[in-house]
């Protein structure tokens, strides 16, 4: 399960500190050009180049007081420069030219030595301000601290003496997703498997429970987009909560199984990306199209599924600027209005600390979405779970294990609503 209680985070304000305020009047066009050389980014939008007594150094940067790096899985594809013995700034850039979803991606391990504080400013390129900074390491919280640029092109992150990392959301990787896949096995009485592999070639790993002749298969899908990690919170005790079910015999696992992939875009979470995979491309554009291996991986699993089996319902895990359900629009089918009014409908301020909209999208013909590729193909419910960047997690997962309890007794319902009429 996702966990942020290690996490701590604090707004002062909104105003415009005196060095972030510094980048805009110290400007080295020349300096900006080969940056954006280094990066590999041909144009650039809103954010301008520091003034710098370094190169820029995309593996991090370091004085006698402090350091930065972006030496881990998840870390953010940044490049570094120093101010002065205390103060770093570091640009965040995304994967491929723009454009591309504002979702600033950053996460950076730091050191500052005793006698003072250590100054990290993040300045964004192609995006604004998205992600409030989440700490987590030693020293005193209470100097911890983040002032936010008026026009949300950078922000100052101000960090007690000690080790840390800071980044945008938790850093959920690889690792997690192992123990998870491991615990919906052991849990759901279900099979690991491996439906392919990345652009890098890391597996896209999943879980089948249930039967696997099943006639009816749930999909459940996470990760497509690296950042939205309070959808992955929401997918873990979504999917933690339907292997307890089936453990426990609710769910009918010789009528109901699920295919769980967590971790859809293994390559762009291990690398720090805000969007795409490293093909970059936006997984969630290439349903229908397969160009990229790791939607194609899923397509090829379903198409060697025996004729009895078939797709019953969809759900793919996201996060935007608050939790709400994209669902089937106008060319929804008796079947489809069913089960959204059985397991969605009214419920919108049913959870505590999670109210959520419903809104009602119709197919966008080559959009290559989840969920339009999976409703036109199947002729099912094909959502798009998606919970609020700021959500508490703790209502997010209270929600999630309470709609997966009623996810099986609502599809069920509408099923047989339809077949009575």
């Amino acid at each position: 399960m996702v966990s942020t209680a290690s996490f701590i985070l604090r707004v002062d304000g909104s105003s415009t500190s005196n060095s972030v305020r510094s980048f805009d009047v110290m400007r080295r066009a020349g300096t900006w050009l080969s940056l954006a050389a280094i990066i590999g980014i041909g144009s650039v939008a809103h954010a301008q180049p520091p003034a710098s007594s370094s190169k820029p150094a995309p593996s991090g940067c370091q004085t006698a007081q402090g350091s930065v790096y972006f030496d881990f899985e998840g870390a953010s594809r940044s490049t570094c420069y120093v101010e002065d013995d205390r103060t770093l700034t570091i640009l965040v850039t995304p994967e491929h030219l723009p454009p591309i979803n504002p979702s600033p991606w950053y996460a950076f391990r730091y050191r500052s030595v005793e006698g003072g504080k250590l100054t990290v400013n993040v300045r964004y390129m192609a995006a604004r301000h998205r992600y409030a900074p989440k700490w987590r390491g030693s020293g005193d919280p209470a100097a911890f601290s983040v002032t936010v640029a008026q026009d949300k092109d950078a922000v100052s992150i101000t960090l007690p003496p000690g080790e840390g990392v800071v980044s945008g959301q938790p850093i959920v990787t690889s690792g997690h997703y192992d123990d998870l896949l491991g615990k919906l096995a052991k849990n759901g009485k279900g099979k690991r498997v491996i439906l392919g592999r990345s652009h890098d070639g890391h597996p896209i790993r999943a879980v089948r429970l249930g039967n696997a002749d099943a006639p009816r298969l749930v999909v459940l899908l996470g990760r497509q987009h690296p950042p939205e990690v309070t959808g992955a919170t929401a997918m873990d005790a979504f999917t933690l909560t339907i292997a307890k079910l089936i453990r426990s015999g609710a769910i009918d696992r010789t009528q109901f199984q699920f295919l769980i992939v967590p971790l859809l875009n293994p390559d762009g979470v291990a690398r720090g990306h805000w969007r795409a995979n490293l093909g970059g491309v936006d997984l969630n554009r290439d349903w229908g199209t397969f160009k990229q291996p790791e939607t194609r991986a899923v397509a090829d699993w379903l198409a060697r599924l025996p004729t009895q089996v078939r797709p019953a319902l969809m759900l793919d895990f996201h996060s935007t600027n608050r939790n709400l359900f994209y669902v089937q629009g106008d060319e929804a089918t008796a079947h489809e209005k069913a089960f959204l009014a059985a397991w969605l409908g009214g419920k919108e301020t049913a959870f505590a600390g999670f109210p959520f909209k419903i809104e009602p999208r119709d197919a966008n013909p080559g959009s290559g979405t989840t969920k339009n590729w999976f409703n036109t193909t199947y002729r099912i419910p094909a959502y798009t779970y998606e919970v609020g960047d700021d959500s508490d997690p703790i209502a997010v997962r209270a929600a999630a294990e309470a709609l997966a309890q009623n996810l099986i007794p609502s599809l069920d319902l509408a099923l047989k609503g339809t077949r009575d009429k």
